[in-house]
C-alpha cells in the first residue's frame, strides 16, 4: 500500500479543517479534540498558530479558553453584542462576593470562603452559581472530612473573556464589569444587609 495514503494534509488544508472545527462547535475544544476529529498526522497546535495570526485585527479572534480553543467576538466590539449578552438574572450580591472569592482563591473550600466573608454561605448561593457554570467541585481536601472545593470552569472563562485564572482583572475591573455594585451601600444599611468591604477578601463581620 502506498505510502502517501497515509501522509497528513497540506498545513494550509490542516488550518482549514481545523477553522472548520472551531467554527462549528458549539463548546470550546481542547488539541485533544482536535487531534480525535483530524485525519492522521496532523499537527493541530500548528494549525492554531497559524489561525491565531490570521484573525488578528479581524472581526472574531482565535482566543485561547482554559486548555481549549474557540472563536470569539473581538474585545473591542463588545459593544455591539450588548443586547445579546445581557444576563437576565441578576446575581445577588451574596453570590458575587462567593464567586469572587473562589475565582481568586480556588480550589477553595466552603469553610474557606465563610472564613474570609466573615458570613455563612447558603446553598442557594452555591447551586445558582453551579448552574450559570461557573463554578465546579473540585478535588478533596486531604484534610480532616475531605471538605470538597470549589474552581471556577470554562464557562466563567469564557464568559468574561480569560484565557486563565491568571488573567483576572482587578477591583476597578470588576466593577467595570458587572461584578461589584459601582456605587457604595446606603450609609445605614438594613440591620441584616452585610456592609461592603473595599476589599473583597477582607472578612467582615459575622451578621446578627
Amino acid at each position: 500500500m502506498s505510502e502517501s495514503l497515509f501522509e497528513a494534509p497540506p498545513e494550509g488544508e490542516q488550518e482549514r479543517m481545523v477553522e472548520a472545527l472551531l467554527f462549528a462547535s458549539a463548546e470550546p475544544l481542547t488539541v485533544g479534540e482536535l487531534h480525535a476529529r483530524l485525519p492522521h498526522g496532523c499537527d493541530a497546535p500548528r494549525a492554531l498558530e497559524r489561525l491565531v495570526r490570521r484573525y488578528e485585527g479581524r472581526g472574531v479572534r482565535l482566543m485561547r479558553i482554559g486548555d481549549a480553543w474557540a472563536f470569539r467576538t473581538a474585545a473591542d466590539l463588545a459593544f455591539l453584542m450588548t443586547r445579546e449578552t445581557v444576563e437576565t438574572r441578576k446575581l445577588s450580591r451574596a453570590a458575587i462576593e462567593t464567586l469572587a472569592i473562589i475565582a481568586y482563591h480556588q480550589p477553595v473550600t466552603r469553610a474557606e470562603i465563610e472564613e474570609i466573608r466573615g458570613v455563612s454561605v447558603s446553598k442557594g448561593t452555591i447551586e445558582q452559581l453551579m448552574e450559570l457554570d461557573w463554578i465546579k467541585l473540585g478535588q478533596r481536601r486531604q484534610t480532616p472530612g475531605r471538605p470538597i472545593t470549589f474552581t471556577v470552569t470554562r464557562g466563567f472563562l469564557d464568559h468574561f473573556g480569560l484565557e486563565s485564572p491568571r488573567d483576572l482583572p482587578g477591583l476597578k475591573e470588576l466593577r467595570a464589569a458587572g461584578l461589584l455594585e459601582s456605587t457604595p451601600p446606603p450609609a445605614a444599611p438594613e440591620p441584616e444587609a452585610e456592609e461592603e468591604q473595599e476589599d473583597l477578601f477582607t472578612p467582615s463581620p459575622p451578621e446578627e
